[in-house]
């Protein structure tokens, strides 16, 4: 984890200590209900360092949110217009995944990020950040291997993966080049 150093860090730390102190959680309720240390969420909370992505998912479902919603919650500010200038973007400090939100309202069921996943990275989500969406990815830039327990699925522009019943999933760049992919989701 690294230093925040921009807006959007500091907006995602805020976000997290107002979740838990509107849960009336401490800290250690918080790590035992998500997984993630004590002193780890502290820091994150006082904007000392950046959580990675599989931090995030983790402390979004201890909110009983997807990612996407504790990214919301952090980053707008209830238009219905998404202006490209103003779409927020936030970059995993430990394997340079990179996730614009491009659509989302707390009272719309639909939401849209793009997402940019350098060469040779990748990201694995566990089954519980799907527990409470539906999602399709279609890849507009690269190659995108989605590897599920019993499932490995190669992608390549246009092409579109929707996904199936909660599980772990691993999104892998396994190529020399940036790769870029679409999710839309939809909250159940």
């Amino acid at each position: 984890m690294d230093h925040l150093m921009d807006d959007a860090g500091s907006a995602i730390a805020r976000r997290i200590r107002l979740e838990r102190e509107a849960r009336g959680w401490s800290l250690a309720e918080l790590a035992q209900r998500s997984g993630v240390s004590k002193s780890a969420i502290s820091k994150i909370e006082r904007g000392e360092t950046s959580p990675t992505a599989i931090v995030l998912v983790r402390l979004a479902t201890a909110f009983d949110l997807t990612l996407a919603g504790l990214l919301i919650r952090a980053e707008s500010d209830g238009s219905r217009l998404s202006r490209s200038a103003d779409q927020p973007t936030w970059r995993d400090p430990a394997t340079g995944y990179e996730r614009r939100q491009v659509f989302a309202r707390a009272d719309h069921p639909i939401e849209m990020a793009e997402i940019s996943l350098p060469a040779g990275q990748s990201v694995t989500l566990p089954a519980s950040s799907y527990a409470a969406i539906r999602q399709i990815v279609r890849v507009t830039v690269g190659r995108l291997t989605i590897i599920e327990p019993t499932d490995r699925h190669e992608l390549g522009p246009g092409d579109c993966l929707g996904f199936g019943p909660p599980s772990d999933v691993t999104f892998a760049n396994e190529t020399a080049a940036a790769c870029s992919y679409v999710v839309v989701l939809v909250r159940r």
